[in-house]
């Protein structure tokens, strides 16, 4: 008796060992009770993943599968099926040829599906296999409307975005009245409310506008993560930066220099600032739009999601009465927030705070904040010398970026100021290296930095599309764990869903490693250790690395290991912390 492709599709995930009998009968009964497609129950009971239901699918059904994400589809082949068919049957077509259309499915198995597609377009199907993912997002990529309808879709929206333009008292002054007018123009006005509106509705950190060759590309970094939004057309390009540069007090007609420039707006009853820095490009100018919202802004140093360790040990640091306390780390991972939050935490009546920063990113009610200006000379360590005739108790220094800055910071800890500062180093070992790269003497390093913290952002599995699974016995051992029982070890992962927009993570929280000063490693110091010494000596006295804070988020369900792996080091172990 000839096997239904169901019973082929069993044992191919049986006989593979992907599902066990057991786990078999367990979505089986839940197909009896609650109805819905088998494949899909095994995932949702965490039985299987998506990619691996896919390739025993396309082995068992002999269906090839197909990477829709490399695919480019002509959208009048998108058009034939209507977008509610395509995301009530998970489907999409990609191609045709005479009487026959290609349709990438994620369960081929869906005969009503192909018979209604038949009908509705009159083809033949061919089926293709591809998970119910990236199906998903290659729905709402290629349903989109086309660009022109898409901005008049924004005109029509723009009302509701309740954008207001914040004008601080400086006059508009342009020197190309063409330019000014296009700028001014209402749709131009009207779509790039919408883009900064978007920018502030989607929790975006950056907003990009970049030139290409035939078009303009939009994109939001969302989590720290770059994602494309649908682009006005080519034509409103040059009209768009004139009217963000009108925003910013720029100069429109000089487009052969990079500008910055700053300026607010009011969405409803929030107010958020935007950074703007602009460059000239092959193709015309990109502009780079920096989102500062107050409302997103985490001050508590208590919710930065650090480790309990790490954090006592930052508390700690931050109310001795003088020295260094440093936090390290690439662009974007929070390092000035953190020294904010540090601000907050010892700020009380009876101590003097003064920062120095380039620019000043949010305005801290009771502390004292100097913007860097290097071109009429304020430069860090020009501001650090006229701050400190200022008694202050604790200074704030936005970057410790030249060894004149250095110096003068170190001295100022050692002559009974607690200073805040920041590095572009990848760990905290190599700040101590780096400062003496910069010049700066050992003895007086050992003498005055309290502690280093490096620190980076991962995203957090969004809550609403969470689920659990398990690691196989070599990456287990290879995490170190091989003492915590299969059973008591669960990984969380993001399905995706239409609040984390598919991608599986919302928000971000900080991961920091903190190396304290101990005798011994003052020792080291002082005798010009290499990082690597300076690092495995603070690691015998007690440092977590930043992997192993990380590891301890990915087991409590917090964020992803592949997160962790992203973000940290390649030389970085996985180490379990004594």
């Amino acid at each position: 008796m000839t096997k239904s492709l169901k019973e082929r599709l069993n044992e191919i995930l049986i006989g593979s060992g992907l599902i066990t009998r057991e786990q078999l009968s367990e979505a089986l009964r839940v197909q009896r009770e609650k109805g819905g497609r088998l494949g899909r129950l095994l995932v949702e009971l965490g039985s299987i993943s998506e990619e691996d239901l896919m390739l025993a699918m396309s082995q068992g059904l002999n269906i090839p599968p197909v990477n829709l994400t490399r695919l480019q589809v002509d959208p009048e082949i998108v058009r034939l099926v209507p977008k509610h068919v395509a995301k009530h049957y998970g489907l999409i077509p990609i191609s045709k040829m005479g009487k026959t259309l290609t349709v990438v499915m994620s369960d081929p198995l869906n005969v009503f599906a192909m018979d209604d597609i038949k009908v509705l377009t009159g083809f033949n199907l061919r089926p293709l296999i591809s998970t119910q993912k990236e199906i998903a997002q290659a729905v709402d990529q290629y349903y989109e409307t086309p660009a022109a309808q898409a901005i008049d879709d924004i005109i029509k929206d723009v009302k509701k975005a309740k954008l207001d333009i914040v004008v601080e008292g400086v006059e508009e002054r342009v020197s190309s009245k063409e330019l000014l007018k296009l700028a001014q123009e209402t749709p131009v006005v009207k779509v790039t409310n919408l883009l900064l509106s978007e920018a502030i509705k989607r929790r975006a950190s950056d907003l990009l506008i970049e030139p290409l060759e035939k078009s303009m590309r939009i994109r939001y970094r969302i989590d720290g993560v770059l994602q494309d939004a649908q682009a006005p057309p080519k034509s409103l390009q040059e009209a768009i930066v004139s009217r963000i540069k009108v925003m910013a007090n720029l100069d429109i007609a000089e487009r052969r220099l990079p500008q910055d420039g700053r300026f607010k707006v009011r969405s409803g009853e929030r107010t958020v600032d935007f950074r703007v820095s602009t460059i000239p490009s092959s193709f015309g100018e990109k502009v780079a739009l920096r989102v500062l919202d107050k409302l997103m802004l985490t001050l508590d140093i208590d919710k930065l999601g650090f480790q309990p360790g790490p954090l006592e040990e930052i508390k700690i640091a931050s109310l001795k009465p003088h020295g260094m306390v440093l936090i390290c780390g690439p662009t974007g991972c929070g390092k000035t927030t953190t020294l904010y939050s540090i601000l907050k935490f010892v700020d009380a009546p009876e101590k003097n705070i003064i920062t120095v920063e380039d620019p000043v990113e949010y305005q801290l009610e009771g502390i004292n904040q100097v913007t860097y200006r290097e071109d009429i000379g304020l430069t860090f360590a020009n501001a650090l010398r006229s701050i400190l005739r200022q008694d202050p108790d604790i200074i704030m220094i936005g970057e410790v970026r030249d060894p004149e800055t250095a110096d003068i910071a170190i001295k100022a800890a050692l002559t009974g100021h607690l200073v805040l500062s920041t590095l572009h180093t990848t760990d905290a070992a190599g700040s101590i290296v780096r400062l003496i790269n910069m010049g700066v003497e050992p003895y007086l390093i050992a003498s005055s930095v309290i502690m280093v913290g490096a620190q980076r952002l991962v995203r957090r599995i969004c809550t609403r599309c969470k689920e659990p699974y398990k690691i196989d016995e070599v990456l287990k051992r290879e995490l170190g764990l091989s003492d915590i029982s299969q059973e008591g070890l669960v990984f969380y992962r993001g399905k995706g869903c239409s609040s984390c927009q598919n991608s599986g993570y919302k928000g971000r929280v900080g991961v920091i490693e903190v190396l304290v000063l101990l005798p011994q490693v003052r020792e080291l110091v002082m005798r010009k250790a290499s990082e690597a010494d300076i690092k495995a000596c603070a690691r015998q006295g007690g440092m977590a690395t930043l992997r192993e804070n990380g590891l301890k988020k990915v087991l409590a369900g917090v964020t992803t290991l592949e997160e962790i792996l992203r973000v940290t080091a390649v030389d970085q172990k996985i180490e379990r912390g004594k």
